[in-house]
């Protein structure tokens, strides 16, 4: 298997090379293969394969590393020697500790500013301290302040002098109040008529019924204009901070607790009641509220020692309420690998074989799946002549023209066969061309993971041999059957394989080659040389195009794997490398020109589609490399990113965008009217219209391709 490994140096340039390597490696081993190559110890590789960080125990396989695949090279810096970590400097960690302050002392009732509200709220000072590295500033001291009891919920916060003032106990008379005078009111920035919380007013407009001014959120948030105030009975004075040495000792001052909308409205705020809403979820009780959790993801609230097991401290990081926690189990650790349960069950999961079985192509899986057409389509793929090559079977599964990678027939017992390979695997086929006589698939025990093995017992008329008897043109029949015109029966794509050359002279030198359609003229069971009974069917060919084999006919040039030519010019520079030259092999056979030229029904229609020009211009930069390679651009180029396949009654958009129009039809169905791609607005009654010259473009260059 072949695969590609990209990585940057320190300057941005990106470097890509290939690495040759079997698909039962470890990871392990693909790094030792790449420092061979780089000069990069395995140590300072990470490896990262569609977002998976890809670990030195694990197989490719188990990563689904498909051949041609890109891995990323993330090169990790050279490890410190210890003479150079000693010469990092290690941080310090900062230390506060309990200073006095020049206006305000432990137990003072203060109001306090919360930056997630940008209210002020009532409170008490617990702690006051000073990081005691720097030098002592009144206002980097960090004044620890708990909640008055009336407040709901309770809060325990560290604040600095500029969010922190003496508590408001003085509200103004009417005749006390005045244009420009900024006091602390209550407002609901939600329901202006409801109560709400405290903010700093500026008062704007003062009439005997009105009160009018701006709200100021916090330090950093902008103001709030024309805020009309509900409770005019209700403004407070702001008072300043004085030094303690300035105020009276034994100064008198009550303090009346301020009004706060209802936090929970089933218990209204009653911290005696135990309530399931705003209490801890397993105690229904509200005391201790520094020891109560909040979780993460759905706010509900549990007290450290109701969890079970008990908590002793509140967590640094997210916390997760039992309901809400996600089972650990379930979730992989960095530098961790699981199977899954197919992966588990899987032939070489199971087998105790050493036997290194990942090497070859026929075990590198597919790398793209034909969407043009549907599995179950009968008859040509849209872009694939006869006389087309592969060099291996994987890359006819790509094409779509034989899915199956191992076995012989694609069909469904009760729809028909849609195509076969012919590959010399049964002793009774007889091949003269033009028609040829094909073996049916069973009575060989294949189990133990086995490919191939002699008949050991008879064919049934089930499964891919009744799929394809039903592509003959006559009633079926549990015994055999007969066309009696066999034209009119079911299309099938055959494809010939090197290995049928033993029995065939019709067969490729090499690789695999599409023959074009063939149609069953009749199948039957009969006695085949093993001594068991086989079922036989009789394939006529039904094709317009000439056969390769014909003087009219073509073999088109040998269509590689990506990095396969590459990896074999490396080998022969080696002294490696068996096969011989493609050249050499095919002398006989009359090569296809490569470069392809568009009909002229299709130059006209794409002429005639202007907002399309720029995108036809790029994919005719490619004719000159053959229409296989036109015909993959064409589909690159014009893929509606809704559903990942070629336009189908393509829209094309004023912004040169083209979409399916039934696509589009499900985007403005969930109100979503504007293109998928740049997001430029269309409207509502954007009308849908399909790029008519366009669309029988595709047609043309993809002929039978539907939605």
């Amino acid at each position: 298997m072949l695969i590609n490994i990209s990585t940057q140096d320190e300057t941005g340039k990106t470097t890509v090379f290939s690495v040759d390597i079997s698909k039962k490696a470890l990871v392990c081993e693909l790094k030792a293969k790449i420092a061979d190559k780089i000069k990069i110890k395995s140590s300072r590789q990470r490896l990262i394969y569609f977002g998976k960080s890809l670990e030195d125990s694990v197989e490719l396989v188990d990563y689904k590393i498909i051949h041609g695949g890109t891995i990323i090279l993330s090169i990790r810096p050279d490890i410190q020697t210890d003479d150079e970590s000693k010469c990092d400097k290690q941080p310090e960690n900062d230390e506060f500790v309990e200073v006095e302050s020049k206006y305000y002392k432990k137990g003072d009732f203060v109001d306090v500013l919360l930056s997630d509200t940008g209210a002020w709220y009532e409170g008490v000072i617990q702690k006051i301290s000073i990081n005691n590295k720097e030098a002592f500033d009144e206002e980097k001291i960090l004044f620890n302040v708990i909640s008055s009891e009336h407040i709901v919920p309770a809060f325990d916060v560290e604040v600095y002098p500029k969010n922190l003032r003496p508590r408001s106990y003085y509200n103004y008379k009417p005749d006390e109040l005045q244009i420009d005078l900024v006091v602390l009111a209550n407002y609901n920035l939600e329901d202006k008529k409801s109560r709400g919380l405290w903010y700093d007013f500026k008062i704007n407009e003062l009439t005997r019924t009105k009160i009018t001014g701006t709200i100021h959120l916090g330090n950093d948030e902008a103001p709030i204009e024309d805020c009309s105030i509900e409770f005019r009975n209700e403004l407070m004075r702001i008072e300043e901070a004085k030094p303690l040495a300035d105020c009276p000792q034994n100064e008198n001052i009550t303090y009346v607790p301020r009004k706060y909308p209802y936090y929970c409205d089933k218990c209204l705020d009653d911290k005696k009641k135990k309530c399931d809403k705003c209490g801890c979820k397993v105690c229904k009780g509200k005391e201790n509220y520094n020891k109560i959790l909040l979780c993460d993801e759905c706010d509900d609230e549990y007290h450290t020692y109701c969890l079970d097991p008990p908590l002793e401290n509140i967590p640094d990081d997210d916390w997760y309420c039992p309901t809400c926690k996600v089972d650990q189990s379930e979730i992989m650790t960095t530098g961790e690998f699981r199977l899954t349960k197919r992966q588990a069950k899987m032939p070489n999961k199971q087998s105790t074989s050493t036997r290194d079985w990942g090497k070859g192509m026929a075990c590198a899986g597919r790398s793209t799946i034909c969407t043009i057409v549907p599995k179950n389509h009968f008859g040509p793929i849209p872009g694939i002549d006869v006389g087309t090559r592969w060099m291996f079977r994987v890359q006819v599964s790509e094409a779509g023209v034989h899915r199956p990678s191992v076995s012989g027939i694609h069909g469904v017992a009760n729809e028909g066969a849609f195509s076969l390979v012919l590959s010399g695997g049964y002793e009774d086929d007889v091949d003269t061309g033009y028609e040829f006589l094909y073996t049916g698939s069973g009575g060989r025990d294949l189990s133990g993971n086995k490919r191939v093995n002699v008949q050991s017992c008879d064919q049934t008329l089930t499964g891919c041999n009744k799929a394809l008897a039903l592509n003959c043109h006559a009633a079926f029949n549990e015994k055999g059957a007969h066309a009696d015109d066999w034209t009119k029966g079911k299309p099938i794509r055959v494809v010939r394989n090197y290995k049928a050359r033993k029995h065939s002279k019709y067969a490729p030198l090499e690789g695999n080659r599409y023959d074009g359609i063939y149609k069953v003229v009749k199948y039957y069971p009969e006695k085949g040389l093993s001594g068991f009974i086989v079922w036989k069917y009789l394939l006529r060919r039904d094709d317009p195009a000439p056969a390769p084999w014909e003087k009219a006919g073509q073999e088109l040039d040998m269509i590689y794997p990506p990095l396969y030519l590459e990896n074999r010019s490396e080998k022969k520079k080696d002294g490696g490398g068996k096969r011989k030259k493609q050249t050499d092999l095919l002398k006989h056979v009359k090569k296809a020109k490569l470069e392809y030229t568009l009909p002229d029904e299709v130059k006209k229609l794409i002429e005639k589609d202007k907002l399309n020009s720029k995108y036809w211009n790029e994919c005719s930069t490619y004719l000159t490399k053959g229409k296989s390679d036109y015909l993959v651009k064409v589909q690159e180029m014009f893929t509606c990113i809704c559903c990942q396949d070629l336009v189908f009654d393509p829209v094309t958009l004023e912004c040169t965008h083209s979409f399916c129009k039934g696509c589009m039809k499900r985007s403005f169905k969930c109100k979503l009217f504007s293109c998928p791609c740049c997001r430029g607005e269309l409207g509502e009654n954007y009308k849908l219209e399909i790029n008519e010259n366009f669309s029988q473009a595709l047609k043309l260059l993809f002929p039978g391709y539907g939605p």
